[in-house]
């Protein structure tokens, strides 16, 4: 009698153990286990796409299928993330999207307090959102130093305060517990903000074109490309902001995207993507793919992740566009049909 009720016992937690663990194992929603391609779109509006994993799943509009039809907003920028919630800034509409990132079901919209919101992190449930403000309708030549970051409380998707930036800015990345800010055209500088205090601190100058940016073992890379100049991925060392640089030979003038993924540093020019490693000190003009863009069409959106190479076709703004998603030898794995205007991925 002891040794039976022994052994139901011991089957009784065997049974649990892996019930739990297989639950522990389900997907969270039906866009998990995947990544988006967020469609920018033009004045009739933008959308976000979704394919799996293994790219046997595809669904070309997901905001509009899980939302009855809503309307995400007039030219779409950027997505983050926060634990389970996901925010789909609309530029053009000065909405940002809160929504459930496994299930893609609206939750809330940030509607005031934005002009011309470009990308966003998050930081101690706060979220920091660049805003061009009035930067594409003045004076465009020039810029503007109206830009600012909204502070967003995302208990209550309120905007709760503003940080001015005193120049032009867009790109944000967040790096124990600073924000580092690039702006393109119009901005030679690296901002850096300290959250805490909503202060700024002395900038790095980096030269005109700053765009893209990925750290990586306490350096940020810095992907500076404008007319007239060799393109150059800046390395700023952040606990002394000081700077290396590896210049571009006049092959790779115009480069375009950059990625770091494990070791490596990607990097686009034109219709092809280059890699080279992270410690190294020239570049590589030996592509490693080139994609058959449309005959409109440019690298708009670009990333390195979950061993693989994804691709966006900016198209011609008008009609639907390609992704393309390769290995890492370069080899193509998947084409998909997505919204108009790709602009980036994000994953799940």
């Amino acid at each position: 009698m002891k040794l039976t009720r022994l052994f139901l016992l011991a089957l009784s937690v065997s049974l649990f153990v892996s019930c739990s663990n297989d639950d522990d194992n389900d997907p969270k929603g039906v866009y998990d286990n995947g990544f988006f391609i967020l469609n920018e779109g033009n004045s009739d509006g933008g959308s976000v796409s979704f394919a799996s994993d293994d790219l046997a799943n595809f669904t070309a509009d997901i905001y509009k299928t899980a939302n009855a039809g809503d309307f995400a907003g007039v030219y779409l920028q950027n997505i983050f993330f926060d634990g389970d919630k996901a925010y789909i800034i609309a530029g053009g509409s000065n909405v940002i999207n809160v929504v459930d990132r496994y299930t893609f079901k609206l939750i809330a919209k940030v509607e005031t307090g934005l002009a011309n919101p470009r990308y966003g992190v998050v930081k101690d449930g706060k979220a920091y959102v660049t805003n061009a403000n009035t930067y594409y309708y003045i004076n465009p030549a020039t810029g503007n130093t109206d830009d600012y970051i909204a502070v967003i409380d995302l208990a209550t998707n309120t905007v709760e305060s503003k940080i001015a930036l005193n120049a032009t800015g867009d790109r944000i990345l967040l790096e124990n517990g600073k924000l580092y800010i690039t702006e393109q055209y119009n901005n030679d500088k690296l901002l850096i903000v300290n959250p805490a205090t909503k202060a700024l601190e002395a900038p790095v100058t980096l030269g005109y074109g700053a765009n893209t940016m990925e750290v990586k073992d306490g350096l940020l890379y810095i992907l500076r490309s404008t007319y007239g100049e060799r393109s150059e991925i800046v390395k700023v060392k952040l606990s002394d902001k000081s700077i290396t640089k590896i210049t571009f030979p006049e092959a790779l003038d115009g480069a375009g995207y950059l990625d770091i993924y494990n070791d490596k540093a990607y990097y686009t020019v034109d219709k092809s993507v280059y890699a080279i490693s992270t410690t190294a000190t020239a570049a590589s003009t030996t592509p490693i793919l080139t994609a058959a863009l449309s005959a409109d069409g440019s690298i708009y959106g670009f990333a390195v992740n979950k061993d693989k190479i994804f691709i966006a076709d900016g198209g011609d703004f008008g009609s639907n566009s390609k992704a393309y998603i390769y290995n890492l030898s370069g080899t193509l794995q998947k084409e998909l049909t997505v919204g108009v205007g790709p602009n980036g991925f994000y994953f799940n």
